[in-house]
């Protein structure tokens, strides 16, 4: 197994000089209890591993939201069961809908769609989809819906959704409100029609008022009017595929232009495909340590964004390949720095960030500004932690340079991010004494991911 680290002691940095200012502003205003840790464990040799991973969460939470506004009950099977899809269940309950697991509270999710109301509270927690998606199912419902979550939630970009809410007719206060807290009055739905948003911060945006747009009685058409693309194209594709696949009209063929006409979606039963950007951690440890990682039930065709990670880890010097349904990955004898967009794929940034921090070269990491309105300001603590070990990271509008250097273990903060208490995980396997600060931030899209990422050093697989 290559050696990237060394026993070169890192200066101790203050919690005031390595959190990005919002989390610096929590921490003042919250002064919570301090987080746990946990000794990422290093790997002994190549990890050779089966695992699988559970259901995406970007599929499901989709899928919660279509079915609550079908024509009949749908089933979802094999969804994910994780703190962000709990409260996406919740938030249609709160609405009216009937989310129920038939089969005990891990298995299927069974919704019935009902008539929509008020008052309610929707806890949206930090999940971008429920605070997304949620407040423009609000305007189908006969009253006024509060939406709240985590005090960074606040922080998290909501004006474009919102102001292109008002255009459609959305009774939405306060008055200047921009972000969370807010409250939508609904009054049994909208007309609908034209609307113009720059949904250059997130594709969710686009995603929102499209789920909910066939049930306006114009439908909906979007302009995207901002000066840079709208990321997470495969995002968007997964959105408008899921609404074709349930009888809905849409048309997106033109750049920034997206048409869905008025209907009724078709209940579906729905079996949820694995979270491929949960098994970014898995076969990067394959890619770091020399190794073989296999992921099964590699879906065929997906519009996650995760389908790129084999292109990704091949170019950062592994190989992958298809086998019997599964994806396997082989790690070469280096790990090699990387020049990629990945303004399509940006959740899968802070995993190829922390390879990218074990190659023999410098890389560049494009196309990410938007990260910065994420569960945390990625760029930034991206920035910060990599450094903290040792690495030569330099942040820019568009994302990150980052210069490998030796590596010494240290705390790596995860901001309540999950993505990034992935990304130490895997720098883990190689630079002993990492510790992560709240491993538990990973239940966010993949409870028990410590419990699974033990077992697969094991050889167990999870």
């Amino acid at each position: 197994m290559p050696n990237r680290s060394n026993d070169r002691p890192h200066p101790e940095a203050t919690l005031s000089s390595i959190l990005p200012h919002s989390a610096q502003w929590e921490h003042e205003r919250v002064k919570p209890a301090p987080l746990p840790r946990w000794p990422a464990p290093t790997a002994p040799g190549p990890v050779r591993a089966t695992v699988a991973v559970p259901g995406s969460k970007s599929v499901t939470n989709r899928a919660l939201v279509l079915a609550a506004l079908s024509d009949s009950p749908g089933r979802l099977r094999r969804p994910l069961r994780s703190r962000d899809t709990e409260l996406m269940a919740a938030g249609l309950r709160g609405l009216g809908a009937r989310v129920t697991s038939p089969d005990g509270d891990d298995g299927d999710w069974l919704v019935t769609p009902a008539a929509f109301h008020g008052p309610a509270d929707v806890d949206v927690g930090l999940a971008g989809t429920v605070m997304r998606f949620l407040p423009p199912v609000a305007t189908l419902a006969d009253g006024a819906v509060r939406f709240d979550g985590d005090p960074r939630a606040r922080e998290r970009p909501m004006d474009a959704l919102v102001a292109a809410l008002r255009s459609l007719g959305a009774d939405v206060s306060p008055e200047d409100a921009v972000s969370l807290p807010l409250t939508v009055t609904g009054r049994g739905g909208l007309a609908g029609g034209a609307v113009e948003v720059d949904a250059s911060a997130s594709s969710q945006i686009v995603s929102a008022l499209l789920l909910t747009g066939p049930r306006w009685v114009e439908g909906v058409q979007i302009t995207h009017v901002g000066d840079r693309p709208v990321p997470n194209a495969a995002h968007l594709a997964m959105t408008v595929g899921m609404l074709r696949r349930r009888g809905m009209e849409v048309a997106a063929e033109s750049p920034g232009r997206w048409q869905v006409r008025p209907g009724v979606p078709r209940a579906l039963d729905e079996v949820v495909e694995p979270d491929l950007s949960s098994a970014a951690p898995f076969l990067a440890a394959a890619v770091v340590t020399g190794g073989e990682v296999t992921v099964r039930d590699w879906p065929a065709e997906t519009a996650q964004p995760g389908a790129v990670l084999p292109q990704l880890l091949e170019a950062l010097g592994a190989t992958a390949r298809w086998h019997d349904g599964s994806l396997v990955v082989t790690g070469g004898s280096r790990v090699c720095g990387i020049d990629v967009d990945l303004r399509d794929a940006g959740e899968l940034t802070p995993v190829i960030a922390a390879v990218a921090a074990l190659a023999d070269s410098p890389s560049r990491l494009r196309g990410i500004g938007y990260l910065r309105g994420h569960e945390t300001d990625r760029l930034a603590a991206l920035a910060r932690e990599l450094g903290r070990l040792g690495a030569g990271v330099s942040e820019d509008a568009d994302g990150l340079r980052i210069v490998p250097r030796p590596l010494a273990g240290a705390l790596f903060h995860t901001y309540a991010d999950h993505r990034l208490a992935m990304a130490a995980a895997v720098l883990g396997l190689v630079v002993p004494g990492v510790v992560v600060e709240d491993i538990d931030t990973t239940a966010k899209t993949f409870p028990g991911f410590a419990n699974a990422w033990q077992a697969m050093l094991s050889g167990a697989g999870s």
